[in-house]
């Protein structure tokens, strides 16, 4: 979420029940200040409705799609069939990402003096969520707390609240580089090879192990795999490149036999 007032078209968004009737259902928008919203009963659910309330009741928590928004009449209609499991989980844990965040800047705002608005405003010039913003202070702290237009306490005091809070999940691959040289000097180019293979990469950790001439294990921890396969190949073709220049062979196997 943003610090937009309105949500837009398209947009998936947390609700709470107020007050279910025969044709519709009525909710408010937890991440637009309260705003009002309308679920007829044709977006309830899929096929055809005889209770209403055997899908939606009132006090649940539910995901919608917004179908159409009138800021004038203040009006905004809602799909909760539109929403399929997969999308409601993410969302609702994105909402409650998104309410840990809030509640740091409350925290680093305590001790910085800096008003949550103030940090919110600098955040979301930046970022489309603040629990985003966090996570980017984890992974590059440096570089993430200069995009801010916010005092050296300011950001120490976020930096702190990030460090202590948020944990960033990652993930591990590995294949096996198999390295051959047949020069007199081939021990120290393959260990040229095996030095290029672990370049520092943003927000990639390379690890390389001996396994016994001429394989040698490549694994790259990062935090997600897109990213790992990426430093993976990146490394790896620094090293094949090293033996090929210096006529020797190099290729990487996913899978040993």
């Amino acid at each position: 979420m943003s610090d937009r007032k309105w949500p837009i078209e398209g947009e998936l968004v947390v609700c709470s029940v107020t007050e279910v009737k025969d044709f519709a259902a009525f909710v408010t928008l937890d991440e637009y200040e309260k705003r009002e919203g309308l679920i007829p009963i044709a977006e309830v659910a899929r096929g055809w409705i005889k209770y209403i309330r055997d899908y939606i009741r009132e006090g649940q928590k539910v995901v919608c799609k917004v179908l159409s928004v009138d800021t004038a009449r203040g009006h905004i209609d809602l799909s909760l069939k539109d929403v399929n499991e997969h999308q409601r989980r993410e969302k609702i844990q994105d909402w409650k990402n998104e309410q840990k965040a809030q509640k740091w800047i409350g925290f680093a705002s305590e001790v910085s003096k800096v008003s949550p608005k103030e940090y919110q405003d600098a955040m979301y010039a930046e970022y489309a969520s603040l629990y985003s913003a966090f996570e980017d202070i984890v992974l590059e702290p440096e570089k993430t707390l200069a995009k801010f237009d916010l005092s050296d306490e300011a950001k120490a005091a976020l930096q702190k609240m990030a460090e202590e809070n948020v944990k960033i999940q990652k993930v591990t691959i590995s294949a096996v580089l198999e390295l051959i040289s047949n020069k007199p000097d081939g021990v120290n180019i393959i260990r040229r090879a095996l030095r290029s293979a672990a370049p520092k990469i943003d927000g990639a950790e390379i690890e390389i192990l001996y396994l016994g001439a001429p394989n040698y294990r490549i694994k790259v921890t990062a935090t997600d795999y897109k990213k790992a396969e990426r430093a993976l190949e990146k490394a790896s073709d620094a090293a094949i490149g090293v033996m090929v220049r210096a006529e020797g062979t190099g290729k990487l196997i996913r899978k040993q036999k």
